[in-house]
């Protein structure tokens, strides 16, 4: 009787171990990409005065770039990029949650970034917080910023200059970095748009 409940325990144990073994795992994040949007935890306030969270693009691809309205030239250019995709994806850019997130909250106030993106695409939001709401953001996404005083005694600021593309769902789909050839930024934001 003992070697039978033996048997059967053992059974057990393997169909049990078994089941653990096959059921799914789940995914391991890689701490370099930028965190997916349900993970993120940070709230801004737009150029419009209205709260924005991460958890309100999902259900719509995003894209996402760090900047400043200070910003002597891949600010700018990369904000006139960004219009192009967007009038080359033609309707299916209405869909996209676009966005401008200050590096520079000092100066940046939602009137500013207001004031400023109305030189490029109406869709692009502007957003901006506390210092603190921003290293927030910053540690979301895997960018980075910084303050840097200048001869005069004004100060500019190093960034992350990529683009950032999130899937519908959510996830981290790609970066257009702003280096790359500019023939492969429609496809990767068509790609992120599913």
């Amino acid at each position: 009787m003992i070697a039978g409940l033996a048997g059967v325990m053992g059974a057990a144990a393997f169909t049990l171990g078994l089941g653990a073994w096959m059921s799914p795992r789940p995914a391991l994040h890689d701490p370099r990409l930028p965190l997916p949007l349900d993970r993120m935890s940070w709230r801004l306030t737009d150029d419009r005065g209205r709260t924005v969270t991460p958890r309100g693009w999902i259900g719509r691809p995003a894209m996402v770039f760090f900047g400043f309205t200070w910003c002597p030239d891949v600010c700018p250019t990369t904000l006139l990029d960004i219009s192009d995709w967007l009038e080359e994806l033609g309707p299916d850019a209405e869909t996209l949650a676009v966005s401008l997130i200050t590096v520079d909250p000092e100066r940046d106030t939602p009137q500013v970034l207001a004031d400023y993106l109305s030189n490029f695409d109406p869709r692009i939001r502007g957003l901006t917080g506390t210092e603190t709401q921003l290293t927030r953001v910053a540690d979301d996404f895997r960018a980075m910023y910084e303050r840097v005083l200048r001869d005069d005694g004004d100060y500019t600021m190093n960034h992350t200059a990529g683009v950032f593309l999130f899937r519908p769902d959510g996830r981290f789909a790609s970066i257009i970095d702003f280096h790359e050839d500019r023939a492969f930024a429609l496809p990767k934001i068509r790609l992120a748009m599913g």
